[in-house]
């Protein structure tokens, strides 16, 4: 496990009712309503949430690597970030699917860049060795 060097910024949230509950960041700039999948409810959920974290901070990640090799990054990079729920065992577990869309850009770099990028993305490292992590690139 690798300690941090430093602390660069810490998100703070109040959640209750766990999966139908809410949750509400200290600075107010999230607050949203909990419903568990497949239900009525109207809430997002975890899943959605570790998707939409993932997404971003994986574009970041590649912002950051793109930079530091001076390669342009295509105005239509986006990715479509899919996480799975199911059991594993008696428990339950997550797996994530990345699909990148990098269009425009050489399928051999597009593919290094992404590569590149899941080694300094703090939530693939965070989940490396932990959940199934499958990365689609497109071009």
């Amino acid at each position: 496990m690798a300690s941090l060097d430093k602390v660069l910024y810490t998100a703070r949230a109040h959640t209750t009712g766990g999966r139908d509950g809410a949750s509400r960041t200290d600075d107010g700039r999230l607050d949203v309503t909990l419903s568990s999948p497949g239900t009525s409810g109207t809430g997002t959920n975890p899943e959605q949430l570790f998707a939409a974290g993932y997404s971003a901070c994986f574009i970041g990640a590649m912002k950051a690597v793109a930079a530091r090799q001076k390669l342009a990054l295509p105005a239509g990079l986006s990715i479509d970030a899919e996480v799975d729920l199911g059991p594993v065992g008696q428990a339950y577990g997550i797996a994530a699917r990345l699909n990148v869309s990098l269009p425009g850009m050489d399928r051999a770099a597009a593919q290094a860049l992404v590569d590149a990028a899941h080694q300094v993305c703090p939530y693939s490292n965070a989940t490396r060795g932990n959940i199934d992590v499958t990365l689609n690139v497109s071009v």
